[in-house]
């Protein structure tokens, strides 16, 4: 008897626009992947012992390839994602961008660490960071050109010399893996070696890629409970998992910043409805001064905003959960918030704010918990203390922002200082919601706004995540790193004798 043939377990692809499935990509098979991570870990010594220099030139080509085929990887990215054109041409352009600034923190060297001190009794000692191997990267829903199969976490690595492994993202299939045909393609005729990058789909094979032994490190962006799930089996085998979960990203505005009330009301609903609220930086509590009609103006500015489709199905039914849970702790002077019945046109949703009081911010509450999408919470305060102190209550966050009143505002500079000790960013008189890519970025956060709140998955700083420091002890000049002989053909700058000489 011939037995039916067994359809292959797959993503499918869904338009968040309409709720119509548009497609399906097969899911890897445990050996396609077992054969990925096996030309991965034969790349990984060759990507190590090359000059930051030519590992420039290969991303540069992969970021050109992509900026080459634009509008098909948008057309795509629009039809899983029902994000905008415009936002998805910018996101995509930024990625390109993000990729050469990577790979620039790797030519300018000091990410290596290079350090050499000659001791008494005529030994040396030398110090170096080497990169970890094969990395592992969880690309995140919301964020397909930014925190995708080239985002910023994909990037850092190559750059800092590790073979890379992306798990496509199951809310955008079709455009991870011709993202990564676009990227493997455009590496390999660059020069890079085979195993350099590749892509894997499924579910299993993420499972996969974090059991096995070939892999270092891994880089996740996204949900808290995923993000958890990583690190705890991550921690089996000892190795770090980059989680950047998120959590709710306080806004506080002083009393002397009354005076700029429609502003800070408008530009609070711009920050937390961009991309349908569905960013790690969304401002998700405002704490305002009473009697200066912030609720009335906020609510005013929501009313303006249309309604917007959620990136998946999933997202959306949590966003429904998360507004039901919300509404019985609105506080009994605003309105209740209606619940829509969903779909209404494909993943569509309104925004909204929920007014609450300040007393209820206590620990173990739902309202410390973050809502994804276009939902914030309004809290009055009477006294500037009581709402500082209320800040102290909050899970640690990725950002935070403060409006003041200008520059002598006491408030205002005891909030940032209590919220350095609690966030990763604290934006003063502007909004979290934009993050740039530059060596001054910090990304991330204590805990459970991320994994490792040393790290950071935006700026210069993130390739730190991908290296390991080695030291040498009385080694002959064959035995040195490039970086660190004599003649430093890499021109990287080195620390000799606890001084930093640069390379001129």
């Amino acid at each position: 008897m011939t037995l039916p043939a067994v359809e292959p377990a797959h993503d499918a692809s869904f338009d968040p626009a309409s709720g119509e499935r548009t497609g399906a990509v097969a899911h890897s098979t445990g050996a396609e992947v077992g054969h990925i991570l096996d030309s991965a870990n034969r790349a990984a010594p060759a990507l190590a012992a090359l000059s930051p220099a030519i590992r420039q030139a290969w991303i540069a080509a992969a970021a050109d390839a992509v900026l080459a085929v634009a509008d098909e990887l948008v057309g795509l990215a629009r039809a899983e994602t029902g994000l905008g054109v415009a936002r998805l041409e910018g996101e995509l352009n930024r990625m390109a961008a993000s990729a050469r600034f990577y790979a620039g923190v790797a030519c300018e060297g000091s990410y290596l660490g290079a350090s050499r001190d000659d001791l008494d009794g005529g030994s040396t000692l030398v110090r170096w960071n080497i990169p970890v191997g094969v990395v592992a990267v969880f690309g995140a829903s919301n964020f397909p050109f930014g925190f995708g199969i080239f985002g910023h976490d994909v990037a850092s690595a190559l750059a800092a010399g590790c073979p890379v492994v992306v798990k496509a993202h199951p809310a955008h299939p079709r455009l991870s893996v011709r993202l990564g045909q676009i990227v493997r393609d455009a590496l390999l005729n660059a020069g890079a070696p085979e195993g350099t990058f590749d892509v894997v789909v499924g579910f299993d094979s993420g499972l996969q890629l974090v059991d096995s032994p070939v892999v270092r490190a891994v880089a996740f962006t996204g949900s808290q409970q995923a993000g958890l799930a990583l690190v705890e089996r991550g921690a089996r085998r000892g190795i770090p998992v980059f989680a950047e979960m998120g959590t709710v990203n306080p806004v506080f505005v002083t009393p002397a910043a009354a005076a700029d009330r429609d502003s800070i009301a408008q530009g609070f609903v711009d920050s937390f409805t961009l991309g349908a609220g569905q960013f790690c930086t969304k401002p998700g509590l405002i704490l305002v001064p009473a009697g200066h009609g912030f609720a009335a103006s906020i609510a005013e500015a929501v009313s303006r905003v249309p309604a917007a489709p959620l990136l998946t199905a999933g997202i959306a039914a949590a966003f429904a959960r998360g507004i039901g849970e919300l509404n019985p702790h609105a506080a009994a002077a605003s309105a209740p918030v209606k619940t829509e019945a969903h779909p209404v046109a494909g993943y569509e949703v309104s925004p909204r704010t929920i007014a609450v009081d300040l007393a209820q911010l206590t620990p173990g509450s739902r309202l410390l918990e973050e809502c994804f999408g276009p939902v914030a919470l309004v809290v009055e305060y009477d006294d500037p203390a009581a709402a500082l102190a209320a800040l102290d209550r909050l899970q640690p966050s990725l950002a935070a922002s403060v409006f003041t009143g200008g520059d002598a505002d006491t408030d205002a500079d005891l909030a940032v200082a209590q919220l350095t000790r609690r966030v990763g960013r604290v934006a003063v008189n502007t909004w979290p919601t934009g993050v740039a890519t530059s060596w001054s970025q910090q990304h991330g956060g204590p805990w459970p706004a991320t994994s490792r709140p040393e790290a950071t998955s935006v700026g210069g700083g993130g390739l730190a995540r991908f290296v390991r420091p080695v030291s040498l002890q009385n080694a002959t000049s064959i035995q040195l790193p490039l970086m660190l002989q004599p003649q430093n053909p890499w021109k990287l700058p080195r620390r000799l004798n606890g001084r930093l000489v640069p390379f001129e």
